[in-house]
């Protein structure tokens, strides 16, 4: 087995790193009282700046993620990313997962670019179906079910690394990742966007708002694209619409609408589930072509129709008192139809030739989900001698009704090499036709106590009640109940150094069932957490190193149908990130992770000891971005970044490894007054890589060269 990159030498270099980066940030500000250098002034301030609201530059300074109320990112006590708007148009990022391939603790497109899902890994752990939110509201996916988010019709997307459930009941213990909505904010705003990529997809973007009166402000932003995507056969046409309002009757009363309606008509991509010899080792054919598509074109969809509807109401008590009510409404129907290959004929890891035939899997699913949500909250500030509290109680309510029939038929293979589509498909027969139905219910406090001119605690309690049933092939059904907790502590230098360390508990509903245990239990766990954040008093930026130990116990494990749940799986790491305002004009980001994933227990014992298969234990990222402002360059702008992933794992019994790459990407555009043009290139030389295999049947090849070129005026 390779050594692991979470060692103690690793975390005690990394340390020292991060401490040397400290002093030499200290001595700078002592040193240029001594010069003639002049300052950079910081605009923003902690007080001016809305958790919800643009962020200056690549660095925020509050979030609501963390705490559920607005908070300094420095008084969380759990490590918190914040990918604004300018980072988002910087990067040229047109989906979530793009988004977050510079943030640290987070692994991205683990089967390649997927057009429909968002995929993501935090610590180690798959956050894609149990760990995403919307403005704090939990977006519910299952199976095939679940909401697309898109990032145009965002204002940040936010990342809040380890357990949250004492404030979102349950959630991936790895982390979470809540997209934060473009919202009214009083000001006039005429956008507008336009682009195009090399494939020939092209997108009008609009975002448009005004104040119409003193009480009421409203925003309209929305996406329409269409065109072909990068392997054969793949198109889209898809678009994604947010009208919001804000009303205020009085001083003391606001209420924001916020509403999206997301529709998708595609054909599937290719360049997932391939075999591990054809990808990451060649074939005696050599390899399969990376823009390849094993499906069938005649009989390839992929159907979404989606709205969502919601609100935040808040009203002020007084100057330190105020209640809220969050709310939202979901509605998803999505359908599709595919053939993918699995393995090679006789669902073999090795080819045969003389033709190198793959098996396929003929596959259909039609789903549609309900889901309501609501969030309660009494948030107060009161004193009891020195020390200042500042008080949330909350109860809020999930509820889901989900439909899915799942199908699958005879399918006749395909060479690897030359393909030849339209053979008729069996008829597919239904392996599952269900109704799930859940509800939870949650009570949850939180105390933030400020004392001694710079200590922080943060104290955290909160209890769930879980009912989920499920009527239909097959059938389950059952209640749980947990607590869940977190205790924080910090303390806020006066040169902006904050140490922190926390601990907290965990639980996650698990929806299904096997025969040998009935309906799963919730998995649950526990995560220790010590860091620093540095906030510089001379410069626009945020540093911060964390290291945690997280361990995941109730994990499923089994073959189908036989599940059990003795798995554990343990993940320690640091991760490192850095985010800077250098000048108005230069802005950088960095980012380190190294973890050490392993499998504590499992059903198969021969297991234990083992890393998980998929995610990649070590990962870097920098990235930088150059406006010039004067002289005869001025408003060039010239920006990139380099990534690097580890290598993986291809099975959980880690006979078979992915290798590690190294991709560069690249920025250069022009800006003047209030127009501009972006030319983004993703994998600038064309790095042809997996992204990462699970199992030797399914691999998936990572995203190759990409020019996308956007122009774009606000008027």
């Amino acid at each position: 087995m390779a050594a692991r990159p979470g060692s103690s030498f690793t975390l005690l270099y990394t340390t020292a790193l991060f401490t040397i980066g400290l002093s030499w940030s200290a001595f700078g500000q002592e040193a240029a009282s001594g010069t003639t250098l002049d300052p950079v002034v910081i605009e923003a301030t902690a007080g001016s700046e809305s958790a919800t609201g643009p962020v200056n530059g690549y660095v925020a300074r509050r979030t609501a993620t963390g705490a559920k109320i607005s908070t300094p990112i420095e008084a969380i006590p759990q490590s918190v990313s914040v990918i604004g708007r300018q980072q988002l148009d910087d990067q040229g990022a047109q989906k979530v997962d793009e988004a977050l391939r510079y943030t640290p603790g987070v692994f991205t497109q683990p089967f390649g670019p997927d057009s429909d899902t968002n995929w993501m890994f935090i610590r180690g752990f798959q956050a894609t179906q149990s760990g995403t939110y919307l403005d704090g509201l939990p977006l519910f996916s299952y199976a095939f079910a679940g909401f697309y988010i898109d990032t145009f019709n965002r204002e940040r997307i936010e990342v809040l690394r380890g357990p949250a459930s004492v404030l979102y009941g349950g959630s991936n213990p790895g982390g979470i990742v809540n997209y934060i909505s473009k919202r009214p904010t009083g000001e006039r705003k005429r956008y507008f966007e336009a682009g195009i990529n090399d494939a020939g997809t092209a997108y009008l973007g609009v975002d448009i708002g005004d104040r119409l009166t003193d009480k009421f402000d409203y925003r309209f932003s929305g996406i329409f694209i269409g065109g072909d995507g990068y392997t054969d056969f793949a198109d889209e046409l898809r678009g994604s619409f947010s009208p919001s309002f804000t009303w205020r009757p009085t001083g003391d009363t606001t209420l924001t609408v916020l509403g999206n309606y997301t529709f998708f008509d595609q054909n599937h991509g290719g360049g997932a589930f391939l075999p591990y010899i054809g990808t990451v080792r060649p074939a005696p054919f050599g390899r399969i072509r990376r823009d390849a598509n094993f499906t069938e074109p005649d009989i390839d969809f992929y159907e979404r129709q989606q709205v969502s509807v919601g609100y935040e109401l808040e009203h002020a008590l007084n100057d330190r008192w105020a209640v809220r009510q969050n709310f939202r409404f979901g509605y998803a129907d999505i359908e599709e139809s595919s053939l993918y290959a699995y393995g090679y004929q006789g669902f073999s890891a090795v080819p045969a030739g003389p033709d190198f035939l793959l098996e396929r899997i003929n596959f259909g699913h039609k789903t549609d989900l309900t889901t309501v949500t609501v969030d309660n909250q009494i948030e107060g500030d009161i004193n009891t001698g020195p020390i200042n509290h500042r008080l949330l109680f909350g109860l809020d309510y999930k509820y889901v009704d989900m439909n899915q029939i799942q199908a699958t038929g005879a399918a006749t293979p395909i060479s690897a090499v030359f393909p030849v589509y339209g053979a008729l498909q069996g008829l597919r027969s239904a392996y599952i036709d269900q109704n799930i139905k859940q509800n939870q219910v949650g009570l949850y406090v939180q105390d933030q106590l400020r004392f001694g001119d710079g200590w922080i605690v943060t104290l955290n309690g909160r209890y769930d009640y879980v009912d989920t049933k499920a009527k239909g092939t097959p059938e389950f059904k059952g209640t749980d109940a947990k607590f869940s907790g977190r205790a924080g502590l910090a303390y806020e230098f006066d040169n902006g150094i904050t140490p922190y360390a926390s601990v907290a508990t965990f639980f996650l509903p698990s929806v299904g069932s096997s025969l040998a245990t009935n309906m799963f239990k919730p998995e649950s766990g526990h995560q220790y957490e010590v860091g620093v954040k540095y906030r510089p008093t001379f410069v626009d930026g945020l540093f911060t190193v964390s290291f945690f130990d997280l361990t995941r116990q109730n994990v499923i494990t089994g073959p189908y149908l036989a599940e059990t749940q003795i798995g554990e799986v343990n993940s320690q790491g640091v991760e490192l990130e850095a985010k800077v305002n250098i000048t108005d004009n230069l802005r950088v980001l960095a980012s380190f992770t190294a973890f050490n994933l392993e499998i504590t227990d499992d059903a198969d014992t021969s297991l234990i000891g083992n890393t998980p298969f998929i995610v990649p234990e070590q990962q870097a990222a920098l990235g930088v971005d150059y406006t010039f402002d004067s002289g005869m360059l001025k408003g060039l702008v010239l920006g990139g970044g380099v990534r690097y992933v580890g290598s993986s794992w291809v099975d959980n019994a880690n006979t078979l490894k992915v290798p590690s790459a190294t991709v560069f990407d690249a920025r250069i555009g022009y800006k003047r007054d209030n127009w501009g043009a972006d030319l983004n290139i993703t994998n600038l030389f064309d790095k042809k890589y997996v992204a990462s295999c699970q199992t030797q049947f399914s691999c998936g090849y990572a995203e190759g060269r990409v020019f996308k070129f956007k122009a774009h005026i606000d008027l």
